[in-house]
């Protein structure tokens, strides 16, 4: 049997795990997002009033169909007595509640974990906040607040203009770091059969992500200066690891990270007597050379077009990277040929190759079990699952205290 064939008949290894998902946005969906790709059942419990704020949000709500895939949508109001009823039955026969809503709010509904947990001793929580408990944590917080309270922002911007990232690098970073802290209570369940508790915190991922920073500050006594500021080469140590500009006003980034590839890279660029120069036979040289080396390298590149460049380059087995948009991603040869992208429904009939999970796995291949869901689409199913009768589901829904909606389209 091909290893294709026995990928697409595994089974994906969170079958049989059922989560509840309190989220909006971003780091709570993402965290679903990651259970459910897995194989794992996902409700999503949203507002009737309008559900997760992503589906309303700019850019034609793209967001809600990256992070929503392969869950379900139960549209019930948590602040009825009836809504919480409902909750807590849902609650009895799950693995997994998780949420990122302001800190204290699960608490102030009477939903909280303590609370939880004895309903369902099994019970493994997740809760997504802006800051780990301890004195920051009643602040509510978002992933940019994250970045500047973290030091990242200040790393990454030039001096006196700290800058974000360009993505919600943090709130992914918080929630994937809350899975695995999901994963690790799933496996600890197996002996102890009990549940526990999972917090992860934006601002301490912020924190973990400049670690080596804060390591850099203490070895050498130094304040920390952006990166911007302490330059490409010496920060990282090499005396070419740079971008460079090409004849049809592309960039190339091009990492030398050792003798072969400096070697290789004048070879294949006819830079014999910058490889016969003693001053450039090996990388710290070539560092403290940077002031007259790198404009004779840079006036060489240019006369290519990026294309031609990376040609060369990928001839040469010297690191390279091209500087890419991410709407050109869409059409990456590299992510097409291998299957990264999934052709995800989206808004008004548009079909968006949007990133898988970045791994894979011999035993199993992720996919689209479910497009993202209408809000309140699998109101209805997830109520009748539970062992409400139709009668009462219909009670429910005439009494506001659930909404059932369509797919979307």
């Amino acid at each position: 049997m091909s290893e294709a064939k026995t990928k697409a008949e595994g089974t994906l290894p969170l079958k049989g795990i059922r989560v509840l998902e309190l989220g909006h946005i971003v780091a709570g969906p993402t965290a679903s997002l990651i259970l459910a790709d897995l194989g794992a059942d996902v409700i999503k419990v949203e507002r009737p009033d309008g559900g997760d704020q992503a589906r309303n949000m700019p850019g034609a709500a793209s967001g809600f169909y990256f992070f929503n895939r392969n869950k379900r949508s139960l549209a019930m109001d948590l602040k009825t007595d009836e809504g919480k009823a409902v909750f807590r039955k849902l609650v009895a026969s799950v693995d997994v509640c998780l949420d990122n809503y302001a800190p204290g709010a699960m608490d102030r509904l009477g939903l909280g974990y303590e609370e939880l947990s004895r309903l369902n001793p099994k019970l493994i929580y997740l809760a997504v906040k802006g800051f780990l408990p301890g004195p920051y944590e009643h602040r509510p917080s978002l992933d940019e607040l994250a970045q500047m309270m973290g030091g990242l922002a200040f790393m990454t911007g030039p001096t006196g203009r700290p800058l974000r990232a360009g993505a919600s690098v943090i709130d992914i970073g918080a929630a994937t770091y809350g899975i695995i802290g999901v994963l690790a209570a799933l496996h600890a369940r197996e002996t102890t059969g009990r549940g526990q508790m999972i917090t992860s915190g934006l601002f301490e991922t912020s924190v973990f992500w400049v670690g080596q920073w804060m390591a850099r500050a203490v070895a050498t006594g130094e304040p920390s200066f952006p990166m911007a500021e302490i330059g490409q080469s010496v920060r990282m140590g090499w005396g070419i690891f740079h971008l460079f500009d090409t004849s049809d006003k592309q960039q190339v980034f091009i990492g030398v990270t050792s003798n072969q590839h400096w070697e290789r890279l004048c070879r294949e660029f006819g830079m014999l007597d910058l490889l016969a120069d003693e001053r450039l036979d090996n990388n710290s040289k070539r560092v403290t050379s940077q002031e007259w080396m790198l404009p004779l390298v840079r006036v060489v590149a240019v006369k290519f077009t990026g294309a031609q460049l990376q040609e060369k380059l990928e001839k040469a087995g010297v690191p390279y990277a091209p500087v890419q948009r991410p709407d050109q991603l869409l059409e990456d040869p590299h992510l097409r040929e291998t299957g990264q992208l999934l052709p995800t429904p989206m808004k008004n009939g548009k079909i968006g190759n949007l990133p898988k999970m970045p791994f894979n796995s011999s035993g199993y291949e992720f996919g689209i079990r479910m497009p993202p869901p209408g809000l309140g689409e699998h109101t209805t199913q997830v109520l009748a699952e539970a062992g409400f009768s139709q009668g009462e589901i219909d009670a429910l829904i005439s009494g506001n205290v659930v909404a059932s909606g369509v797919p979307e389209k």
